[in-house]
């Protein structure tokens, strides 16, 4: 949102804070979306805050001003919005009507792109003071990451609330720590905890909140909505401190994104960090991003062998890896989970299998999954497989 916007229709009787039409947070395609968002927020140079629901969804943005900085840079300065695919024409012809050509500001567009995009952020919105995410954690940590050291480079990246499972349960009162943590708040939803892993005799009895512990780790219980009794979130949570007699916590993985074909169970974080490891090996590689399939989403088609984890990944800097280069990632997981290896020893999973996906692929993927939800790092559904098969170029 920027200051001194034009004030909302009357009747309401704040500012207007956003400086993008609430039309065109209604058009149907995700990609058409947010070039739209993108095209009114670079009309605004007194910008001082950017807001994405999700990280990806400004990672996706910025990608977009990376590939197509000139088309934008020339429908800044005629006051024109493009046609493109997934974007209606009644829909366009409205956004349209609210553009005025805006040669100086199309100029400085064009300027700074050409001196390259590290910290183009703060250069296109020189009074920019934060980029609020709302949802940092999980799946969006990756691009969290690649934000804080490319494109929004200087700025802070703050994560106001915590939510699971369409409640909100917390608040982060410490904006300057890249790391989100967020302090519980007693009377937002009811939560019961389960300590992780959970001793045998023990694992149906939850804890409250005032009886955590710092450093444990725990699976979060929520009744918070009608209907909702005693739910498992799907999320586990770190203890990180307290603040007063309230405990901070740290989210620290999703329970459903764990990858395991014989019970192994790799958690998506720590697969993360073998994925990162094993790139760091690749010279000239940096990781932009990923997802996994366990071998049985694909039939037939993976062949007569071993249960196996199949990983896509999305490169800057490294067009084609090796076999050896590729063998990279599954010695990483062995050393890092030794219950994998003895697995791979004795021929009961198969060797991995890595994929290169080309430029935009898992831009189509998000395109693909709908609604907007934080990426998912395992994929169980067909559909998606085939989406991101068709974008292998390795």
């Amino acid at each position: 949102w920027a200051p001194a916007r034009p004030r909302a229709p009357a009747g309401w009787p704040l500012p207007t804070l956003y400086c993008t039409p609430a039309e065109a947070g209604a058009v149907p395609s995700r990609t058409a979306a947010l070039r739209v968002q993108l095209l009114f927020a670079l009309r605004v140079r007194t910008l001082r805050v950017l807001e994405a629901g999700l990280a990806s969804e400004l990672h996706d943005a910025l990608a977009a001003l990376r590939a197509g900085w000139p088309e934008l840079a020339q429908d800044l300065a005629l006051g024109r919005l493009s046609p493109q695919p997934g974007l209606p024409e009644d829909a366009r012809g409205r956004l349209q009507a609210l553009l005025v050509p805006d040669t100086a500001r199309a100029a400085e567009l064009r300027a700074e792109c050409a001196q390259g995009f590290e910290g183009i952020v703060q250069r296109l919105w020189p009074q920019l003071q934060v980029v609020v995410v709302g949802t940092a954690h999980g799946g969006e940590r990756l691009y969290c990451d690649a934000l804080r050291q490319a494109d929004c480079k200087g700025l802070p990246l703050y994560c106001p609330f915590y939510r699971a499972a369409g409640a909100l349960l917390g608040v982060n009162l410490w904006p300057e720590e890249p790391a989100p943590r967020f302090l519980l708040c007693p009377d937002w939803a009811f939560c019961e905890f389960l300590p992780c892993p959970a001793e045998e005799e023990e694992e149906q009895r939850t804890v409250l909140l005032g009886e955590l512990w710092e450093g444990r780790e725990y699976r979060l219980v929520l009744t918070a909505r009608p209907g909702e009794y005693r739910c498992r979130a799907g999320e586990v949570l770190r203890v990180a401190g307290f603040h007063k007699q309230c405990p901070v916590v740290e989210p620290v993985r999703r329970e459903n994104q764990a990858l395991s074909v014989r019970g192994e169970s790799i958690p998506e974080e720590r697969f993360c960090r073998s994925l990162c490891r094993a790139v760091g090996m690749w010279p000239g590689a940096r990781l932009i991003d990923y997802v996994c399939v366990e071998s049985a989403l694909l039939g037939t088609s993976s062949g007569a062998c071993a249960p196996h984890y199949e990983v896509f990944v999305e490169l800057r800097g490294l067009r084609d890896l090796s076999e050896g280069q590729r063998y990279k990632l599954d010695h990483c997981l062995q050393e890092d989970f030794p219950i994998y290896k003895s697995f791979r020893f004795k021929g009961s999973i198969g060797p991995l299998r890595l994929h290169l996906v080309g430029a935009g692929a898992f831009a189509q993927l998000r395109e693909a999954l709908g609604s907007p939800v934080p990426m998912p790092r395992v994929l169980r559904e067909e559909r998606l497989l085939a989406v991101i098969q068709s974008t292998v170029i390795s």
